[in-house]
């Protein structure tokens, strides 16, 4: 049982971690169901961070094929509450969990292009037996003007059926031809035997040459004369070699942050861990460690299972 002082710090800490807005494209706060501005030098919805540009793509949304409560034990009702102000879109009807499937283009300077995840794939994908396939990533990537064969790099933030989906066909042919495919070493060292990921994505770009794999932290893709850059950080625990996405220029910094966090609930309470994390107390740790630095910097997250692509730490 909890003493009053340390109750008391428990809700401060809530409370403070609570205050946190979706914020739009400029870094303003928008409220649910506002949309960014419209296409023109910057895609719908973009956010820049000096020379880089990052762009939303909703692959897929739907209902969770468990209830909010199944898929996070130790949540409180006091975390509930405090979640449900930060994205009221997670909620409901009843106890369902509706979540969005989103991924991220970072356009650089001279033409760079990156992907970070490639959502829930088509029908027939490892998706297809829980998530809303077919998802609508290729619609998504032509919305905003970019031509899959132009894309140099593609990351995948970890290898979870909706995170590699549209990475290749339903053949193996890699859905880009010229880019590189970057995981961690250790998220594919430790796939189980016959894991889905193995046959479907890592054995296809192996065979390609296209599968990059590296250790630990590692720069992508720099502004030249600027000090901009993109870069992969390890953030492991909810699978073993789980990275995420740092984009930063100057002082802005976008963390696209993979699945360190699924819902507003472990905003609000780190220490609530999700019931499909390999390592929750390694979870819990990263995510902790990943919004205090978040904060500290005043990044925003580009999250990929929140209802609002944007997250500014208050």
């Amino acid at each position: 049982m909890m003493d009053d002082s340390a109750e008391f710090g428990r809700r401060t800490f809530l409370l403070a971690a609570a205050a946190v807005t979706v914020a739009g494209p400029a870094g303003a706060a928008v409220p649910a169901g506002a949309t960014g501005p419209g296409r023109g030098s910057r895609a719908s919805g973009a956010r820049s961070v000096g020379a880089y540009e990052v762009i939303p793509l909703r692959d897929a949304t739907g209902t969770f094929f468990l209830d909010r409560q199944a898929a996070f034990p130790a949540a409180t009702s006091d975390d509930w509450e405090l979640a449900r102000a930060v994205d009221p879109g997670a909620f409901g009807p009843g106890d369902a969990w509706q979540l969005d499937f989103r991924c991220y283009a970072v356009r650089g300077p001279r033409g760079r292009l990156t992907l970070v995840d490639t959502g829930v794939g088509p029908d027939g994908s490892p998706a297809e037996g829980w998530a809303p396939t077919p998802g609508r990533l290729p619609a998504e990537l032509d919305r905003a003007g970019i031509d899959p064969a132009d894309v140099d790099t593609v990351v995948l933030t970890h290898l979870h059926e909706d995170h590699f989906g549209w990475s290749v066909g339903l053949d193996g042919t890699p859905a880009f031809p010229n880019a590189r495919y970057v995981v961690q070493r250790r998220e594919v060292a430790t796939l189980p035997d016959g894991d889905a990921a193995r046959t479907y994505v890592v054995e296809p770009l192996r065979a390609t040459g296209q599968l990059h794999e590296v250790d630990g932290a590692s720069r992508l893709h720099s502004a030249r004369g600027r000090g901009g850059c993109v870069r992969v950080v390890p953030t492991p625990g909810h699978t073993p070699g789980h990275q995420s996405v740092v984009v930063e220029d100057g002082h802005d910094q976008v963390i696209v942050t993979g699945d360190v966090l699924v819902h507003a609930v472990q905003l609000v309470d780190p220490a609530v861990g999700y019931r499909y994390e390999a390592d929750p107390e390694a979870a819990r740790e990263t995510r902790q460690r990943l919004l205090d630095e978040a904060r500290a910097r005043r990044a925003v997250l580009a999250t990929a299972h929140l209802n609002q692509p944007w997250t500014a730490l208050g």
